[in-house]
């Protein structure tokens, strides 16, 4: 039996992930200090003998006692409304804790996955974005706190793979919805859910004119588990190629959701990107990867969670 490591376990992604990798027959280790994770996404699992939870701070020293095939590292604040309220921890989970799970991972001479993100390309001035593409990033503006870090990580992540010979994988996480989603993260998707069930005025950022490109949790679970599986070692772009508004995004909620809403609009957060769609030909050709639920679909399961949670 496989065991593996998911830091950021209690987290929207990693908890996720904890059970996909349960349901695949892993022994799996969820680690999380409950920065932004929470208990309530695990507790479904704890009733299970191959699950293990251990409350830990990942920026400091990672001891784990068993045997690891995998440590995958998703622990990080992930919205912007949290890494500009504690960018230093933000900025410590990506550098000390991305050479703290390496560590590990060396240690134990297991793969290594990455948790990285769009968020590499910043406000890109190409689209869509190829992993070719270095980015349009400012280091030192309010969200260079997330933006630096991963870019960090993914380049500690290929000097352990040069360097060490580590078998490292980095996923570029493109925006991702679903169940378990933090209601007040302040992304789109919660936001307008919460505010369309509510029938309260959608707060929609700038004209609502910027893209973005949302991916149902279950296929980036997939895309991850193949990337995983694989002999990759670079980066790999994940998420939906279908780039939407902002504005599509909240009428369609406000649809589904059968709201009185009305659209409020507010001015744009400093350094948001103004387009945002990946570019997933590696992951298709590679991994034979492509997103399989559609919008609608997506939109539905997740507003009903929302309804019941």
């Amino acid at each position: 039996m496989k065991t593996a490591l998911v830091t950021g376990g209690a987290g929207f992604i990693g908890s996720h992930l904890c059970e996909f990798l349960l349901s695949r027959k892993f022994q799996v280790i969820a680690m999380d200090n409950l920065i932004t994770g929470e208990m309530s996404n695990i507790d479904n699992l704890r009733g299970n003998s191959n699950f293990k939870y251990i409350h830990h701070d990942v920026s400091k020293h990672i001891v784990v006692n068993e045997h690891l095939d995998f440590v995958f590292h998703f622990a990080s604040p992930a919205s912007p409304v949290d890494y500009q309220k504690i960018p230093i921890q933000t900025l410590k989970v990506g550098s000390l804790g991305t050479h703290n799970a390496l560590g590990l991972a060396l240690a134990k001479k297991a793969k290594y996955i990455l948790a990285s993100t769009s968020e590499v390309y910043g406000d890109p001035l190409i689209n869509p974005q190829p992993e070719s593409y270095w980015g349009n990033v400012n280091p030192v503006g309010i969200r260079g706190c997330y933006d630096e870090a991963k870019r960090f990580a993914e380049a500690l992540a290929m000097a352990y793979h040069r360097i060490h010979r580590l078998d490292t994988k980095i996923v570029r996480i493109f925006n991702t919805y679903g169940p378990k989603m933090r209601k007040n993260d302040g992304r789109a998707v919660p936001n307008f859910i919460n505010q369309a069930l509510k029938n309260e005025p959608i707060t929609v950022y700038g004209n609502g004119k910027q893209t973005r490109s949302f991916c149902y949790i279950s296929d980036l679970i997939d895309g991850i588990y193949k990337l995983a599986m694989s002999t990759i070692n670079g980066p790999v772009n994940m998420g939906n190629p279908e780039e939407h508004t902002i504005l599509e995004f909240a009428e369609k909620i406000r649809e589904l959701a059968k709201s009185k809403s009305k659209l409020e609009f507010k001015p744009l957060p400093i350094d948001d990107p103004h387009v945002r769609c990946p570019d997933i030909s590696k992951a298709r050709k590679a991994l034979n990867w492509k997103p399989k639920i559609e919008l609608g679909e997506g939109l539905s399961k997740t507003i009903e969670w929302f309804k019941h949670n």
